[in-house]
């Protein structure tokens, strides 16, 4: 029972102070190692694609390997301060206050008056393509495209893997919490991983495809499971659940990634509008199949929407997995 209340705290951690800017998060180190281990790998190995198995082998593990060392080291000094720690750490693995922040400062920007150029400034912190050229409803569409697809990265896959690992019964090194900080921080270094490496371009078509692979794999699951819980999530909120099953169903799979078109189509028909379409990467169109059917125009409360939508899936998709823990194992 007293790692339910631990992810519960951690889960309650975030949504109060979410990820201070003054202090470093670790993703910022597992960026650095990415980068570190690229750099060297290049210079050893010729061929681009043994590189980038080799980086994403040595970034994972060296993850893995870091946090362990510190949290075995804590529960020697203390099991309690080793909880502790494993706990503010597990809160900064998921990102429900930074999305919910970031995506709702493009909503205040958009209906303040500020101007077109403001709101592309904001959202441009948050997604990857080119904003420059976005009309409003562009601005709309790439800010609830950007929450529901990173409703997984940042909140459910980190999250599923964590109770995976938490299953691992806790020992003389590690306390289950801490078990299942290692899961969240092994999702967190692939899904970062595929964040730099990821690129369909010349630099990582071959060196990032290890990163990318993984990523979908562990992505799988996690992905269809949040497109389900949005629906049940809109059920609960009174919003078109029935239209959001169909078109979770109907649009899936209209995505160039395997994983992120999940959650996108069930927002699109949840909401009643079109998601997808063609997007500007680097100065390049790139063409994209379309998600839901254009019932409406996408307008700034739709970011208020997708956000009530990913708080609650949140909610629902987290006691899920604390139910499937009690049954499993009865605490």
């Amino acid at each position: 029972m007293i790692i339910t209340l631990q992810f519960l705290a951690a889960l309650c951690l975030d949504l109060l102070i979410g990820d201070p800017k003054s202090i470093p998060h670790p993703v910022q180190g597992i960026g650095w190692l990415c980068a570190t281990y690229e750099d060297r790998a290049r210079k050893v190995f010729v061929s681009p694609g043994l590189a980038g198995v080799v980086s994403t082998l040595l970034v994972l593990g060296s993850t893995l390997l870091v946090l362990g060392i510190v949290l075995m080291l804590l529960h020697k000094i203390s099991p309690v301060l080793e909880s502790l720690v494993a706990v503010v750490l597990l809160s900064s693995s998921i990102a429900c206050r930074g999305l919910y922040d970031h995506s709702i400062r493009v909503y205040q920007v958009l209906i303040s008056g500020e101007g077109i150029d403001a709101a592309r400034r904001e959202v441009a912190k948050i997604v990857g393509r080119d904003t420059a050229e976005l009309d409003k409803h562009g601005v709309c569409r790439a800010c609830v495209e950007t929450v529901a697809e990173n409703l997984v990265d940042g909140i459910t896959a980190p999250l599923f893997f964590a109770f995976l690992a938490s299953l691992i019964p806790g020992g003389e090194l590690l306390s289950q919490i801490s078990l299942a900080l290692l899961g969240a921080y092994f999702y967190k270094a692939i899904n970062t991983m595929d964040s730099m490496y990821g690129y369909k371009n010349d630099r990582y078509l071959h060196f990032g495809r290890t990163a990318a692979l993984v990523d979908d794999l562990v992505n799988f699951l996690p992905a269809r499971l949040s497109g389900l819980a949005l629906v049940a999530a809109a059920w609960m909120l009174r919003m078109d659940a029935a239209r959001g099953l169909k078109i979770f169903l109907r649009d899936r799979h209209n995505h160039a990634s395997p994983n992120s078109g999940h959650p996108e189509a069930a927002v699109a028909g949840i909401l009643g509008v079109q998601l997808g379409g063609n997007s500007s990467y680097f100065g390049s169109i790139v063409k994209k199949p379309t998600m839901g059917e254009a019932l409406r125009t996408l307008v700034p409360a739709d970011i208020v929407l997708v956000n009530k939508l990913m708080f609650t899936a949140s909610a629902l998709f987290g006691l899920l997995l604390l139910a499937s823990r009690l049954m499993i194992i009865g605490g």
